[in-house]
């Protein structure tokens, strides 16, 4: 099985329940894989590894509060995590357990619905009485917290969904709403140090890709056998204008987390340049992909079993990762999505 000598890592009671206050106070490991160092530091600490002319890519996308409970006919209480729109307006796939096609499900303030189908992934599809579901989410839904920070938080005695969800399960820069899954390599950016970058001469750009389930979907053999699921990008033509020309003039491409690094290595051809658009990808990056246009990764401490992980260790070389994960764990790191962040040069 992949990665499984980082299973043996009990990081239990490293998992962060709550992001770093302020965002960019969170430590920052930096592996260097020219000379295979390894520096502590912290976040605010970004700009000493970056020089005029570099660009830092980030995902815009918003996460929705895709989660919502319904009941059944019966009375059975059912949660439902939203996944996407399907063609027909009415109907949206979404995560459920223990379903049935003709499943009637009843939520607050009338809205209902009922599972029509399923689709190839194991997704259930439910159609509506309404196409306007994403204002009735922001009203009565939560956040889609990773169950894991939720299991944490209970065993830490904690509520598992607190008010201020809503705002710090999202990066400052997130904007076009779309997600079930932050991108949360950028949680730790402000708006401040994002000034202090761009005074500094370095770019920043944005794309889009909308996290779906595929993202977190785990690996149940080896990385060969997995198919990813596909989600839309988006490279706005002012994205793909300045990538090229920070690599035309000698610049380095910064990617801030495996699914900006997905989105751009998507649009880039076998030179590296990239060319606008928007389009469902599945690309799935593992060991003995040849990055096209990424030089730089900023990225979380992942799961052993996922695909962040598989793409981490493709960029830097998995004995490089396995040790740094093994400092991480004997420095007490915080993982996960709330936690402590990794800068790859």
């Amino acid at each position: 099985m992949a990665f499984e000598r980082f299973k043996k890592f009990n990081v239990d009671e490293l998992i962060a329940k709550n992001p770093a206050d302020p965002r960019d106070s969170s430590r920052f490991m930096v592996l260097n894989r020219k000379d295979r160092t390894i520096q502590h530091k912290i976040f605010r600490d970004l700009p000493e590894f970056l020089r005029p002319g570099d660009t830092i890519v980030i995902n815009n996308s918003k996460v929705f509060p895709a989660k919502l409970y319904a009941h059944k006919d019966t009375g059975g209480k059912m949660e439902v995590l939203f996944v996407r729109q399907m063609q027909d307006k009415y109907s949206w796939a979404v995560l459920l357990r223990q379903y049935k096609p003709g499943t009637n499900l009843n939520f607050e303030d009338g809205l209902k619905g009922e599972v029509v189908s399923n689709t190839e992934n194991g997704e259930a599809v439910i159609k509506f009485n309404t196409d306007d579901i994403l204002p009735y989410c922001r009203e009565h839904g939560q956040m889609p917290l990773p169950p894991y920070i939720e299991k944490a938080r209970k065993h830490a005695g904690l509520p598992l969904s607190i008010s201020t969800d809503k705002q710090r399960y999202q990066t400052v820069y997130a904007k076009q709403e779309g997600s079930i899954a932050a991108p949360t390599a950028g949680f730790h950016f402000t708006p401040e140090l994002l000034e202090k970058i761009k005074q500094m001469g370095v770019n920043i750009a944005y794309v889009t890709l909308h996290v779906g389930w595929g993202t977190f979907k785990p690996l149940r053999g080896e990385p060969e056998e997995h198919k990813m699921l596909a989600e839309f990008a988006t490279m706005p033509a002012e994205t793909a204008e300045l990538i090229n020309k920070t690599k035309e003039n000698g610049g380095r491409l910064f990617s801030v987390g495996t699914t900006s690094t997905r989105t751009i290595e998507s649009f880039a051809d076998e030179n590296g340049r990239v060319s606008p658009g928007g389009k469902w990808t599945d690309l799935f990056i593992y060991q003995g992909y040849k990055f096209k246009a990424v030089d730089c990764l900023i990225t979380n401490f992942h799961f052993p079993d996922s695909t962040p992980l598989c793409m981490v260790s493709a960029f830097a070389d998995e004995d490089f990762i396995y040790e740094a994960y093994s400092q991480a764990v004997r420095e007490k790191y915080r993982f996960y999505s709330f936690g402590d962040s990794m800068l790859i040069l």
